[in-house]
């Protein structure tokens, strides 16, 4: 027989499992922090950090031009006269033996003026990250193609990438990330980088409900649908459907609400009927067959909706009744969507 802590374990599993899946989908938006501004192609010389690194070891900072990715990663550097492999390593917080696996050079010291160094491994294959690479003018990697048993680690440091920033550069949470379902799926095609943005997107005003999940942002001068989906992880796809008004050969005017959520959008697994206060934030919500837990949440951007119907003592759990399977709820319930107004039995 199972456990009830088993039960409650396998549940869970169920439930990221499921959030991966539905995370490209028609899944809420999910904010994981404010988005790095775009950096320039092309810099004068390498990032504060990267001086900072040479200086702590004594070492001059090499200042030669640097090419950096969408979220200011260096990713080549071009030699001035008397740059060294130590310098350049150190700059860019590399190993000299990295340095010189990257650029297949065969001995250390002075490099002669105006070699353009690579800074992340080479673009072929390697452990890890065997797919294919689709490189821009500059040599910036843009997209990849995941192949079997690529692991998220092996990509981002093939293209010299955080794991966060690659979940950002295909709108998503790294959050979602659990055991490689979303990531990883083989012949699956990944966005290495973003498209420039205004630098005043981000600004406008927003409505989180009691989860502090954004459900509302009201626009500014400057954003853009690309904007949007990079600091609140959301798919075009899903702003549009989310606000019909909203077009991609439509500029978007400042001022405009948009919804993050679902929310009056009925979607597979949460067909019922919600409340909702003055601005909007999802109060209640009364279940209709086949609904379950996991798309409810996701439907209304909650975070935790067992602790939204937690009992007001004892260390139960969620009060509300499920359907023999353990995924469906029991439809014709009352649940609360507002963690500061839990409803109880």
């Amino acid at each position: 027989m199972e456990t009830q802590q088993g039960t409650a374990l396998n549940r869970g599993w169920k439930f990221a499992t499921i959030a991966v899946l539905l995370s490209g989908g028609l899944a809420a938006c999910s904010y994981d922090g404010p988005s790095p501004q775009p950096v320039p192609s092309e810099i004068g010389t390498p990032t504060g950090t990267a001086r900072a690194a040479g200086a702590d070891v004594g070492i001059r900072s090499a200042l030669g031009p640097v090419v950096s990715d969408s979220f200011g990663n260096a990713d080549f550097y071009t030699t001035l006269a008397g740059d060294t492999t130590e310098m350049v390593a150190h700059s860019f917080r590399l190993s000299d033996a990295k340095l010189a696996e990257f650029n297949d050079l065969d001995h250390e010291g002075t490099l002669a003026t105006g070699i353009r160094l690579r800074l992340i491994p080479a673009p072929g294959p390697i452990i890890g990250a065997k797919g294919t690479a689709v490189v821009d003018a500059k040599g910036i990697p843009i997209s990849y193609v995941v192949a079997p048993n690529d692991t998220i680690g092996g990509i981002t440091y093939r293209f010299g990438l955080t794991d966060e920033q690659l979940a950002e550069a295909n709108k998503v949470a790294i959050t979602y990330e659990k055991g490689g379902v979303y990531f990883l799926l083989a012949g699956k095609h990944l966005r290495l980088q973003k498209n420039p943005v205004d630098s005043r997107s981000g600004t406008g005003a927003s409505v989180n409900n009691s989860f502090g999940k954004t459900i509302f942002y009201t626009t500014v001068d400057g954003d853009s649908l690309d904007s949007l989906g990079y600091i609140f992880r959301c798919s075009t796809a899903q702003l549009l459907q989310y606000n019909p008004s909203l077009a991609t050969d439509r500029h978007i005017p400042a001022g405009t609400r948009v919804r993050l959520i679902p929310g009056e959008l009925k979607i597979d697994g949460a067909r019922g009927s919600f409340t909702a206060d003055a601005a909007g934030i999802p109060l209640t919500y009364t279940t209709a067959p086949g609904d379950t837990e996991i798309q409810v949440a996701l439907r209304f951007g909650v975070t935790d909706l067992r602790s939204a119907n937690r009992p007001l003592t004892g260390g139960a759990g969620a009060w509300y009744d499920l359907a023999p399977s353990l995924d469906e709820f029991a439809p014709g319930q009352t649940i609360s969507l507002d963690l500061n107004k839990p409803i109880n039995k």
